[in-house]
C-alpha cells in the first residue's frame, strides 16, 4: 500500500514551485488523539435488532471516536477544535486520515475516497405518510483545509432488500460557509424498510502543487453536527430544542495556557483573569431560560476551591451568547512546585434538552513551563520555499522573576516518510525593542524528534541553563529548505508573539494560531524519566518509568503506607478511569495511550498528584 501511495504522489511532486520563502501551514500526517484511542468492536456487533426512531447525535461525547451504539464505523474524528462555528460543543470531522489516525494509503491529487460515517441499521418500516425526514448541518473547511471544487461530501442511503447504496445528496467544496442545514424526506419504499442505513462519504484530493514530502498532510475537511432522523417532520424542521455550550473552556490566565507555579505566585494579581468566558447557543426558535454555574476544584489539594452561580438569563431564539462570568478568585494551592485546577461550567436547562452538551471542563496546569498553546495540534507550521535555508522562527516569552531556562519543548508533527527528520539549530535570543535581538544561546545541528503520546512534545535540554529575567525568545534556525512541520494550535491566538526571519529581517507572524513550543524554567531537569509526587511533611512519592507501557512503579518516603491509601488514574477530560490500593507496582497496561493525572489519597483527604504518559510499548 505504501508503494501505491508513493507512485500516486510522484506526478504532484515533480511540479516545482518558484514561490519564495514564506510561512506555511500544512495538514497533519497523523492524528495522535485518534491513533492513541484503539478501535473497538461495535457494542452492537452481532445484534439482530435495528435501532428505533428517533435517531439523534450531536457529537458532544468525550471520546474522539463516534458513538458505536449509533454508528457502525470509526473513521471520523469527534472533536471541538476543528470548527469555530459549531452549534453545540462537538462535531464529527471528515478528513484524509483513516481510522488509525494516519493518512489514507490511497491519497492522490486525482481524488480518493476517504472518511465515511455509517449509521447502524435503523427500523424504517413505516408508510411514507409518516413523514420521515433526515436532517443535519454541514460545514466545509472550518479551521482547517477547505475542500476544492472537485472534492465533495456525499450522503448515501442503503436499500435493505436490494443490498445496494444510492447517493441522494452531494455538497461540493470551494466556498467558505458556516454550518448549513439540510433536510431530506425519505419516501421511497426501497428505503422504508427495517435495516435501513445512511452514510456520509468524503471524497478528497491532495494538492497537486506540493513538492515537499514534509508538507503532505491532512486536507479537505468537512464538519457535520446535529444529525436527526425521525417521523412526523417536515422540510422546515431544522429546529433543535436545545440550549448548549459551543466552544471549549480556555485558560483563566490573562496571558498563558500554562505557566510555572512559582512564577505565577509572584504575579498572580496581574496574571489572574477577572472572568470565566463561555460561549453557548439557543438552537430553539423560542426564547429559553438558562442558569449558569461555575466551579473551580483544586485537584492537588482535593478541595472545592471556589463555586458560584452566574445567575439565570433569557436567551433569544437562534442566537449565540458570549458570557463573561465575573470571577472573584485567585488560584491558590499548598503545592510548592506545581498545581492543577479543574474548572467546570454548567448550564441548567429544561428537562427535555440533551444534557451531554451542558457541561464544560478545563484543567488549568501549573508546573515548570510557559505555554501559549492548548496542547492539541490541528496543523503543522514551517517556513518553506526558495530561500528558506537559514530562516528562523522565534516565540516571545517573559520571565517575571530571575530564573533559568532549562529546556525548550517543541511538538514536531509526524511527516510523510519522515521527510522533516532534518537538523536545525536551537536558538535563544535576547529582546531588542519587541523583536528578537542578539542570540544568547545556540545549539547547532539538533534533530527534529518525536515522542509517543498525544502531544509529542520533545524536550531539548540546555545543559548549563540560560539565565532569564525578562523578555526572551526561543525557536530555531533552519539548515535546509525543508518544512520542519512543528505542531500548530489553531485555537489559541499568538497575540503578536511569533516572529520569523528571512533575508536579514524579522517579521511579525501573520498566521492565526500558536506554534507549539514551550519554555521550561526553574531547577535542573532530572536525567531520569521519574515524576515525583510531593506532599506535606517532606513526604515524597516517586513513580517511574514515565512514559510507561505496562507496570508503573511507586516508592514512598516520609511516612508509613496504610491500607487506606489508594491510587486513582484520571484522564484529561476529568473521568476517573482506574482506582487501586497503593502498591509498589501497578499494572497500567489496560489504560489507553495518552496522558493521565495520578493521585494518591488516604480516607478522602489530601491527594498527592502527578502525571504520566501511557504508551503502547
Amino acid at each position: 500500500m505504501l508503494q501505491r501511495c508513493i507512485i500516486l504522489l510522484i506526478p504532484a511532486l515533480l511540479i516545482i514551485t518558484e514561490a519564495g520563502a514564506q510561512e506555511q501551514i500544512a495538514g497533519l500526517q497523523r492524528n495522535r488523539y485518534v491513533s492513541a484511542d484503539p478501535v473497538k468492536k461495535s457494542s452492537r456487533a452481532g445484534s439482530k435488532s435495528a435501532l428505533e426512531l428517533p435517531f439523534f447525535d450531536d457529537f458532544s461525547r468525550q471520546s474522539p471516536r463516534p458513538n458505536q451504539d449509533l454508528w457502525a464505523d470509526n473513521f471520523v474524528f469527534i472533536n471541538n477544535t476543528y470548527s469555530e462555528n459549531q452549534l453545540t460543543k462537538g462535531v464529527a470531522t471528515f478528513d484524509a486520515l483513516d481510522a488509525g489516525g494516519m493518512l489514507y494509503a490511497t491519497i492522490s491529487s486525482a481524488g480518493f475516497r476517504s472518511d465515511q460515517l455509517t449509521s447502524q441499521p435503523v427500523n424504517l418500516g413505516y408508510p411514507a405518510t409518516d413523514n420521515i425526514w433526515l436532517s443535519f448541518y454541514y460545514e466545509p473547511g472550518g479551521l482547517s483545509d477547505m475542500p476544492e471544487l472537485k472534492d465533495s461530501l456525499t450522503l448515501q442511503f442503503y436499500a435493505p432488500l436490494e443490498d445496494k447504496w444510492y447517493s441522494v445528496w452531494r455538497a461540493a467544496g470551494g466556498s467558505s460557509v458556516k454550518f448549513t442545514p439540510v433536510t431530506i424526506n425519505i419516501r421511497s419504499e426501497r428505503y422504508l424498510r427495517n435495516g435501513f442505513r445512511f452514510r456520509f462519504v468524503n471524497y478528497a484530493s491532495v494538492t497537486s502543487s506540493q513538492n515537499d514530502f514534509s508538507m503532505i498532510g491532512n486536507c479537505d475537511i468537512w464538519n457535520i453536527d446535529y444529525v436527526m432522523l425521525d417521523r412526523n417532520r417536515n422540510s422546515s424542521d431544522t429546529v433543535n430544542t436545545d440550549v448548549a455550550f459551543r466552544l471549549p473552556l480556555r485558560s483563566l490566565l490573562k496571558n498563558h495556557e500554562a505557566m510555572p507555579w512559582k512564577q505565577y505566585q509572584q504575579v498572580y494579581l496581574q496574571e489572574m483573569g477577572a472572568v470565566i468566558p463561555v460561549s453557548y447557543r439557543n438552537n430553539d426558535t423560542i426564547t429559553r431560560n438558562v442558569t449558569r454555574f461555575f466551579e473551580i476544584f483544586d485537584v492537588t489539594d482535593n478541595t472545592l476551591a471556589h463555586a458560584f452561580s452566574g445567575g439565570a438569563t433569557n436567551v433569544a431564539p437562534l442566537s449565540n451568547v458570549r458570557y463573561n462570568a465575573g470571577l472573584i478568585y485567585t488560584y491558590s494551592s499548598p503545592g510548592e512546585d506545581s498545581a492543577v485546577f479543574k474548572v467546570t461550567a454548567i448550564l441548567k436547562t429544561d428537562e427535555f434538552d440533551p444534557k451531554s452538551n451542558d457541561t464544560l471542563t478545563y484543567f488549568q496546569r501549573f508546573s515548570n513551563y510557559f505555554s501559549f498553546d492548548d496542547g492539541s495540534a490541528e496543523a503543522g507550521y514551517g517556513i518553506n520555499g526558495l530561500g528558506s535555508r537559514n530562516a528562523m522562527f522565534a516565540y516571545r516569552f517573559r520571565s517575571y522573576t530571575k530564573d533559568t531556562l532549562r529546556a525548550i519543548r517543541i511538538c514536531f508533527n509526524d511527516s510523510y516518510q519522515n521527510a522533516n527528520k532534518r537538523a536545525f539549530d536551537l536558538m535563544v535570543w535576547a529582546d531588542d525593542n519587541g523583536k528578537p535581538g542578539d542570540p544568547i544561546y545556540i545549539t547547532e545541528e539538533v534533530m527534529v524528534e518525536n515522542t509517543e503520546g498525544v502531544n509529542s512534545f520533545y524536550t531539548y535540554k540546555l545543559p548549563d541553563g540560560v539565565p532569564v529575567s525578562s523578555v526572551f525568545y526561543i525557536g530555531w534556525r533552519q539548515r535546509s529548505e525543508t518544512f520542519l512541520n512543528a505542531g500548530f494550535d489553531s485555537n489559541t491566538p499568538n497575540e503578536g508573539r511569533q516572529f520569523y526571519w528571512l533575508n536579514g529581517s524579522w517579521y511579525l507572524s501573520q498566521v492565526r494560531g500558536s506554534v507549539m513550543i514551550r519554555a521550561v524554567v526553574g531547577a535542573p531537569l532530572r536525567v531520569t524519566a521519574i515524576d515525583d509526587i510531593k506532599g506535606p511533611e517532606n513526604e515524597l512519592i516517586r513513580m517511574w518509568p514515565n512514559p510507561v507501557s505496562s507496570v508503573l512503579n511507586f516508592s514512598r518516603s516520609g511516612g508509613q503506607v496504610t491500607d487506606s491509601w489508594i491510587i486513582t488514574f484520571t484522564d484529561m477530560s476529568g473521568r476517573e478511569i482506574m482506582e487501586v490500593p497503593f502498591s509498589e507496582q501497578v499494572d497500567v497496561s489496560s489504560l489507553r495511550m495518552g496522558m493521565y493525572i495520578v493521585t494518591v489519597s488516604s480516607k478522602g483527604n489530601r491527594r498527592l498528584t502527578g502525571r504520566i504518559i501511557k504508551t503502547m510499548f
